[in-house]
């Protein structure tokens, strides 16, 4: 299929971008990798009349390590590059992302599929998505009023929605503190293809023991979501097993034709628990 009519428009800088973003107003679209962006046009899913290339912008393609600490991912840093992570910028706290990458797609579309493009998609099944809900991310917008930051809690709304107004730009995902015992996992019918659940923990660990820890779960909700019931066993004490009992009993997905609602409860147990165990091995 062939997408609906739309004029092309390539931005030099943020500057530019954003005031294009501006003028051309909701009928505007930035588009990078184009990843996500393009089969929904293809389909007639996404109808913009305007398409402005931020592609060029070297400027957002990095990722580095702030004073802080701190993990600072521009919007056009593509996921082969954290796969492949050359500078080793991810060794010693962030090695989970790096590994995640494995689950999107296939290699040419890790090559061209870029962070921000997957985060601004907000594909509820997206791992970029369950990792930034995970790690309590933060993301810098910029806009014709300037610069803010919007916490991952804020930022995705539901279905491909998110809290970017139509005139702003993510410039920048900030991961402010190291998940040395991470893991994400899922499931999908076929290698590469769009999870139907996927689940990611963070694990507290002191002493060779769990004292706590974060969990998200993706496919089961409108967007990637936090299960505190879960987190509440892994406080407790309790074990790897019951965390993952008590977030399949939290998960409320709705069924499908091919896929029931008490099939993807099944797998967010069996998901949960693969996920804890490794990131215990980690």
């Amino acid at each position: 299929m062939k997408p609906a009519p739309f004029q092309y428009h390539r931005a030099r800088d943020v500057a530019g971008a954003v005031r294009l973003l501006a003028e051309l107003g909701d009928d505007a679209k930035a588009i990078a990798g184009g990843q996500s962006l393009v089969g929904m046009m293809n389909f007639r899913l996404a109808r913009p009349h305007h398409l402005v290339d931020i592609g060029g912008l070297r400027e957002l393609d990095r990722m580095h390590r702030d004073a802080a600490g701190a993990l600072r991912i521009g919007a056009l840093t593509t996921h082969h590059t954290v796969e492949r992570d050359p500078a080793g910028t991810l060794a010693q706290g962030f090695e989970v992302m790096r590994r995640a990458m494995a689950w999107i797609g296939h290699l040419p579309i890790r090559t061209r599929g870029t962070v921000g493009g997957s985060m601004a998609h907000a594909d509820a099944t997206a791992e970029w998505c369950l990792l930034a809900v995970l790690l309590d991310a933060e993301f810098v917008v910029r806009g014709p009023l300037g610069e803010r930051s919007i916490a991952a809690g804020d930022f995705f709304l539901g279905y491909y929605t998110t809290a970017l107004a139509p005139d702003e730009l993510l410039v920048e995902i900030v991961f402010p503190r190291t998940a040395p015992h991470a893991a994400l996992t899922e499931f999908a019918e076929r290698r590469g293809d769009f999870a139907i659940v996927a689940a990611a923990v963070d694990l507290d660990v002191v002493d060779g023991a769990v004292r706590g820890g974060r969990v998200a779960l993706g496919g089961v909700a409108a967007a990637a979501i936090r299960v505190p019931e879960a987190e509440a066993v892994l406080t407790g004490g309790g074990s790897f097993e019951a965390c993952a009992s008590a977030a399949a009993a939290a998960a409320d997905p709705a069924g499908e034709a091919s896929c029931g609602s008490h099939y993807r409860k099944e797998l967010v147990r069996t998901l949960v628990r693969r996920a804890c165990e490794e990131a215990m091995a980690r």
